[in-house]
């Protein structure tokens, strides 16, 4: 049975809101609105069919790890979990991205990568055909890129854990660049770790380049977390404060000025630290860093509700300030473009024909106008109207690759001005709507962007402030009163 683009984005939905209706009723109404975009987004032409605002959030709480080889990232998170799950080394001993939840199994299971691009919980759902925009046929090679592993550990109940390969690598660099920017995007905390081993942090500019300069100007960026790990290898030399200062300076030549930098390692594998004062002073700084980095990873399922609720008012208000506003201005300045060339075509074309005529053969001008304007023959009728609708169908060519090459200079040079990703994608999505031959030249606003989109959008704005206030009755209790419970805000739903 053909299953629509359509119906299969229904059915995440729905598997969406049944997860949601026993672990976060607040969150379930969110999905609703979600819903009020897609339809208004839909009929602007900002988002295919067979995509939903919705499923570009993850909606699970996800941890990502990043940072080189080398630098402790799996043998942090055995010891956070308290079970060997990964597998640890010196060398590189893994080069896949993999992800880690909660089962019930008491053994670790690994599942190969289509167990994730296959599953719309998880968060590369589809990352083969990401890839495919890599190089051709490496969607195929799914398996090697990506691997879930099942854990039972309290600590990863209602959490996902991702942990990456290193950096430093060549080989399928660009699609590992490619889905960390993706799990980057989606995590609601990121663990960026370097080694403190290398003091010399110079050598590794492109991935500092990568982790650090591209997160500066993001709205989110107190979501990454900067870790210097293994820094017991200071101790022989007593000299912490200066390794630290070379990686501060480091991030800073990156553009990231501000932020703390924890510094962590681990014991069971530390250097032994004779001095007593010295081991104090180092394990007391671990202590405090890692009690922070733990709080800040039991605080992510909290933070997820708010950055989901979040998201929906972000993309409400980039379709009503910038989608639609970018969209009337470029369409205007296409409407000229193509009624601009079409007279000046159109109006050479005329000249050029009429001049013709008269210059070469007066007479078929007499002619041609006794057959428009009386009987004449049947042959000369006939005539007269095949001309007509070869001239009318030349016209109709020309106008359509008018208004077809009219776009395509415009939108060449627009989109260089628009730095967000997500907005030029929506940006030029919905051009290529308004510009395709199924409406008019002469409309003045963006399809889709009616009345009663505006008031539907003002509504999803609406209701996403009562959502925070309903998500707020949750944690906190103004009143400080145990006997009245808070009142839970009414959606506008109409």
């Amino acid at each position: 049975m053909f299953d629509s683009p359509s119906s299969h984005v229904e059915r995440r939905l729905n598997g969406l809101e049944k997860h949601l209706k026993q672990e976060n009723p607040v969150l379930l109404q969110v999905v609703q609105s979600f819903r009020d975009l897609d339809s208004i987004a839909y009929r602007m032409g900002i988002l295919e069919r067979s995509e939903s605002f919705a499923t570009r959030v993850p909606w699970w709480p996800m941890i990502s790890i990043l940072g080189t080889f080398s630098s402790g990232k799996s043998t942090f998170i055995n010891h956070y979990l308290n079970q060997k799950i990964q597998r640890t080394g010196n060398q590189a001993v893994d080069d896949k991205f993999t992800v880690i939840c909660f089962s019930k199994e008491e053994s670790v299971r690994t599942l190969p990568g289509l167990a994730l691009d296959a599953d719309p919980r998880f968060p590369f759902y589809q990352i083969s055909q990401e890839l495919e925009h890599v190089s051709e046929g490496e969607g195929r090679r799914i398996d090697a890129y990506l691997q879930l592993k099942t854990c039972l550990t309290e600590k990863l109940r209602g959490k996902i854990l991702i942990d990456s390969p290193g950096f430093d690598a060549d080989a399928q660099r660009n699609a590992t660049l490619r889905i960390t920017d993706h799990i980057m995007d989606l995590s609601d905390l990121v663990l960026v770790f370097f080694d403190a081993r290398h003091p010399e942090p110079g050598a590794m500019k492109d991935t500092l380049d990568h982790l650090v300069k591209n997160t500066i100007n993001r709205s989110d960026s107190n979501k990454f977390l900067f870790i210097l790990n293994q820094v017991d290898c200071t101790v022989r030399e007593d000299n912490l404060e200066d390794v630290v200062a070379a990686w501060q300076r480091a991030i800073a030549q990156s553009g990231l000025t501000a932020g703390h930098f924890y510094q962590i390692y681990n014991v069971s594998a530390a250097h032994t630290i004779e001095d007593e004062t010295l081991r104090n002073r180092y394990e007391s700084k671990l202590a405090e860093d890692m009690q922070e980095i733990e709080e800040r990873i039991r605080r992510v399922e909290v933070e997820r509700a708010y950055r989901i609720i979040g998201v929906l008012e972000y993309t409400a208000k980039l379709i009503q300030n910038e989608c639609a506003p970018v969209l009337k201005e470029w369409i205007a300045r296409w409407r000229r473009m193509v009624l601009i060339t079409d007279a000046v075509v159109f109006g050479a074309m005329a000249i050029g024909v009429v001049s013709g005529i008269l210059v070469y053969d007066p007479p078929l001008l007499a002619w041609l106008d006794m057959g428009l304007w009386s009987s004449g023959t049947p042959w000369q009728s006939a005539l007269v109207d095949l001309i007509a609708g070869c001239s009318l169908a030349l016209v109709l060519s020309i106008h359509l690759l008018v208004r077809k090459g009219a776009a395509r200079l415009l939108i060449g040079r627009a989109l260089k001005t628009i730095k967000q990703t997500d907005l030029r994608d929506y940006l030029k999505k919905g051009f290529a709507h308004n510009t395709s031959p199924l409406y008019s030249v002469f409309h003045s606003r963006p399809v889709g962007w009616t009345r009663w989109a505006q008031m539907k959008l003002q509504r999803v704005l609406k209701n996403s402030d009562m959502y925070v206030q309903n998500l707020n009755d949750q944690f906190t209790n103004p009143s400080g009163r145990a006997d009245v419970p808070n009142p839970k805000i009414q959606l506008d739903v109409q």
